[in-house]
């Protein structure tokens, strides 16, 4: 019915039917709104990082304090350091070998510095989560792929040095690992 001309010499009953018909006929309103689609894809011998080590937001102590990102995502502060919200994570790995591969992984260096709009920060004693968790080093740390189809994934931790009084603002750097499979 919607466009339809009408006449209202009809019944009553017909014509507030009619118009209620003409009502639910409004133009109809569109919102769209964007979305995320995501997929790691890895080939054999290879690994790709997920996600990366993010320490989240913090408000800083009057002292220098460490914050602490284990690789199961847990955060911890020390020192007055507020942790505030959430978006903090782990870096995390994806990669393919082949069943019971030795794989070696270390780092290209054991502590790194972020920097933003005040002093750089240092991020040091990089953990990766295994059983038991382990400190990565620039020396490789060996371990074999468990799975039989060779996918494996591990998160990696580390702790940040957070100076007194640090300036506000976002705070970055990058970092480098190695995987060389045997």
């Amino acid at each position: 019915m919607c466009g339809a001309k009408f006449n209202w010499r009809v019944k009553p009953a017909m014509a507030v039917t009619a118009f209620a018909a003409a009502l639910l006929c409004s133009p109809a309103h569109a919102d769209t709104e964007p979305g995320n689609a995501e997929i790691t894809v890895v080939r054999p011998l290879s690994f790709v990082i997920d996600d990366n080590l993010d320490f989240g937001s913090l408000i800083p102590g009057t002292t220098a304090g460490t914050v602490t990102m284990a690789p199961t995502g847990a955060r911890t502060a020390t020192n007055g350091i507020v942790l505030v919200g959430g978006g903090h994570s782990p870096a995390t790995f994806s990669g393919q070998g082949t069943f019971n591969q030795r794989v070696d992984i270390s780092l290209g260096a054991n502590s790194i510095f972020i920097n933003g709009p005040g002093a750089p920060m240092r991020v040091r004693t990089f953990v990766i989560g295994s059983t038991p968790t382990a400190v990565l080093t620039t020396t490789p740390l060996r371990f074999r792929i468990a799975a039989a189809n060779g996918i494996f994934t591990f998160p990696l931790g580390a702790t940040l040095e957070v100076g007194a009084n640090q300036a506000p603002g976002k705070y970055t750097g990058n970092w480098s690992i190695t995987l060389n499979y045997f």
